[in-house]
């Protein structure tokens, strides 16, 4: 089975971040970039990279586990914890998936505990206690892509080439779903409307709302 790397992100605080995620992964050969909770994102950043990006949603840690170990991937948190492991020792098995905390707090108890292994980045200097998540991300994305031995993207002049985009473009403003999955999502927010998944965006108007206008009921 060929090795697949995935980055997991839950409830991300920062929603422009994403953006700039989903331009890393694509550069080092994510497979998908799940989002944990909220669905809505702002791809500013992502220079287009986010038509090259499979995008999946789940509504709970839980079931992002589930779906990961489905697919025999180990979850690596990417935190500083008492028994995290040096990126550059390279302690991958297998297919992995890289869980990626909040940008102030780091991962949360609820988010290490689905983690079967964690790794953190040598810093070498003191002017910083921590990376922004997504210089982060990249360092640790490319570190596995040297394990996995991905194949370099081919070169013309000073830039790598960019894959045709597909045929059939989406808006990447937020993560595409099926139907049935929509349906779920607004059964789930009605019984659901206080565990604080969508916040308030700008001129009173709800994430929920949009999302609402984007996915209209049949």
């Amino acid at each position: 089975m060929a090795i697949e790397s995935y980055v997991v992100v839950h409830n991300i605080a920062k929603r422009h971040n994403v953006g700039t995620l989903a331009r890393s992964a694509t550069a080092f050969g994510v497979t998908e970039l799940i989002l944990v909770g909220r669905r809505d994102f702002n791809a500013f950043g992502s220079h287009g990279s986010t038509s090259h990006l499979r995008f999946r949603h789940f509504h709970s840690l839980t079931d992002a586990r589930l779906f990961l170990k489905e697919k025999d991937c180990d979850i690596c948190g990417v935190e500083i914890t008492q028994d995290a492991v040096s990126i550059t020792d390279h302690p991958f098995k297998k297919s992995t998936a890289f869980l990626l905390g909040n940008e102030g707090t780091g991962l949360s108890a609820k988010e290490c505990e689905i983690c079967d292994f964690f790794v953190y980045i040598p810093q070498y200097g003191g002017g910083t206690a921590s990376l922004n998540v997504t210089v982060a991300a990249s360092i640790v994305l490319h570190h596995f892509g040297v394990w996995a031995g991905f194949s370099e993207r081919i070169r013309d002049g000073n830039k790598f080439v960019v894959a045709e985009k597909p045929l059939k473009q989406v808006s990447r403003k937020y993560c595409t779903e099926t139907d049935d999955r929509i349906i779920e999502e607004r059964k789930s927010r009605r019984e659901s409307a206080s565990n604080g998944f969508f916040e308030d965006g700008k001129n009173g108007v709800s994430s929920s709302n949009l999302l609402d206008s984007l996915f209209p009921d049949e």
